[in-house]
């Protein structure tokens, strides 16, 4: 099909579109809710032939939580080599830090719905741009590829 016979409405290019949205709005949305992910630690009793034991024996648990407390945009052990970096100013650093995991939830959900979406991959892009920026800074050229 030549450029000429297209309407730019053919299927194709819809369904295109639909799962480019939906790939990196998920993966902007799942991004953004780890930010707040934390671990849970807690004991239970160890199991003696099946049955709790009465010694008070015990044994280490942990698990995933998901809470505001836990929220934190930038990872500590790369925000502490972020602060050692020039090129990005303390103050930046830690509204970046407030800032990331909110803009990629909200981000997300706003390209899920389709509302401004030239604007919001837009912004997206911007957004992904400057954490590439920052694992370039901490020559981190490995991790660039998750991104």
């Amino acid at each position: 099909m030549s450029l000429k016979e297209s309407d730019g409405n053919s299927l194709e290019y819809i369904l295109g579109m639909l799962l480019l949205r939906l790939w990196l709005a998920m993966r902007s949305i799942q991004a953004g809710i780890e930010k707040y992910a934390g671990t849970s630690a807690g004991a239970k009793p160890v199991n003696i032939d099946g049955a709790p034991n009465d010694y008070g024996l015990t044994e280490a648990t942990s698990s995933k939580v998901y809470s505001l407390d836990n929220y934190q945009g930038v990872p500590a052990a790369l925000y502490d080599k972020f602060k050692d970096e020039p090129f990005i100013p303390e103050w930046g650093l830690n509204l970046y830090n407030i800032i990331l995991g909110p803009a990629l939830i909200i981000l997300g959900i706003t390209l899920l719905l389709g509302l401004a979406t030239r604007f919001t991959l837009f912004a997206m892009g911007l957004l992904y741009s400057s954490l590439t920026f920052g694992l370039i800074l901490l020559k981190q050229d490995a991790g660039i590829a998750w991104l």
